[in-house]
């Protein structure tokens, strides 16, 4: 369990305080305001938060010293992945618990499901893949 719960995974809150500021903000804004397609705004979204988060995790949180494309590619990978398992668990759930209501609270709340779907997946592949400890030997 001290594998999941350490310092690290406070830092990563936090960073994700930081990242939901910038990303959400920008998929609230251009989904209600500039009334966007739903996955565009999603993708924007983690276009946008994910920048901020790789720079802050990757140098704040896990304090990686690894310099690689090879790591770019595995920190995509896991916000495509994790982004793609949120949002698409967390659209036909809500659309179904929230079944009587209009389609921009449906979209709304999915959106905010797939934020905690996501934050939760998030951390343990950036912990475990992208970011994760070289073996010393």
């Amino acid at each position: 369990m001290k594998k999941f719960f350490d310092v690290s995974m406070i830092k990563f809150l936090l960073v994700g305080v930081v990242n939901t500021a910038v990303g959400s903000g920008a998929m609230f804004l251009l989904y209600n305001l500039a009334h966007w397609n739903y996955w565009i705004c999603v993708g924007a979204n983690y276009l946008l938060g994910g920048i901020v988060s790789y720079f802050l995790n990757k140098y704040f949180t896990f304090q990686n010293k690894e310099q690689s494309w090879a790591q770019v590619g595995r920190f995509a990978l896991t916000v495509v992945v994790c982004a793609g398992i949120g949002y698409g668990i967390a659209k036909p759930l809500v659309r179904m618990a929230l079944s009587g209501f209009s389609q921009s609270v449906q979209d709304n709340g999915a959106m905010l499901v797939g934020m905690v779907l996501y934050t939760g997946l998030n951390y343990l592949g950036q912990r475990f893949f992208a970011f994760r400890e070289k073996d010393p030997k």
